[in-house]
């Protein structure tokens, strides 16, 4: 039985370090026929230079300017039309992953052709045994998104695959002819929501997205607190999170959406940042 043909696009920017750890996990993974490919956003820290150096193997695509998550992705999608893999893996550079990460991924595309997107478990790797992502949640009443057991230690709650509401854009696997007739990431996200609308999309064909646990995965976010917070990172995640809500909500939920981010996620927001600047001043 042969092996479908699996590419990893892999999405660097001004981040040489991070990428070099990741393609260095990536060398050890033991599925047979699996290509991965470095999509360069414009960097201007010698990242394009020092991969090709150190990686002879590796396509690398550099692009003149900064596109952004979607529109990075979809030029490392279509610059692989000419020759398409079976499937593609979205892979942050910020990430460290399972020799066998791959497997399980494909296995259940393979087995279930109502499976549209697979998504590993994904652990904080200065805490290697705390969950990030142990499945996704949308709620479009409420204009919420989070995930499942972050922050938690793993353990047999998180051993189980199941069906989730969307797959971090962190790491996924998917058909390739899947992702073509969506048309790919909708670059209309600036930045945030990117993944989540994809999956709502791939539902919206009839298919399902899994979490699958058996494949696993590290990403460099801190435990504590989550990672860096600033006034412009949350405004760019708010343009992005409203945006997908108000493109996939009904007319009720749109309502209750904006009631419930004037009355609760943004001022929970505001105290987050808040909360978070008064500590790293020692305050």
């Amino acid at each position: 039985m042969t092996n479908p043909s699996v590419t990893v696009i892999i999405l660097n920017w001004n981040g040489k370090d991070l990428t070099m750890d990741c393609l260095k996990s990536l060398e050890k993974v033991t599925y047979p026929n699996v290509n991965f490919l470095v999509v360069d956003n414009g960097s201007t820290d010698g990242s394009v230079e020092l991969i090709k150096k150190q990686f002879l193997t590796i396509d690398v695509l550099a692009l003149s300017n900064n596109l952004g998550y979607a529109g990075g992705n979809n030029e490392g999608f279509n610059h692989l039309k000419n020759n398409p893999p079976d499937y593609l893996i979205f892979l942050n550079n910020d990430t460290t992953v399972d020799q066998d990460f791959i497997q399980p991924l494909i296995r259940y595309l393979e087995d279930d052709p109502t499976v549209g997107q697979t998504v590993p478990k994904i652990f904080f790797t200065n805490d290697p045994e705390r969950i990030w992502y142990g499945g996704g949640r949308v709620n479009l009443w409420m204009g919420m998104i989070y995930h499942r057991g972050i922050r938690k230690i793993d353990d047999i709650r998180f051993d189980n695959p199941e069906k989730t509401d969307y797959a971090t854009g962190c790491c996924f696997c998917i058909r390739t002819k899947d992702f073509a007739e969506m048309g790919g990431f909708d670059e209309s996200f600036s930045m945030y929501g990117e993944d989540v609308d994809l999956s709502l999309r791939i539902q919206k064909l009839g298919k399902t997205v899994y979490f699958i646990p058996t494949s696993k995965v590290w990403h460099k976010v801190s435990a504590s607190i989550g990672g860096n917070i600033s006034i412009e990172k949350l405004l760019r995640k708010s343009r992005g999170l409203i945006r997908l809500f108000m493109k996939h909500c009904n007319r009720l939920q749109q309502v209750t959406v904006i009631l419930c981010w004037i009355l609760v996620v943004l001022p929970t927001n505001f105290f987050k940042w808040l909360y978070f600047t008064l500590i790293k001043r020692g305050i």
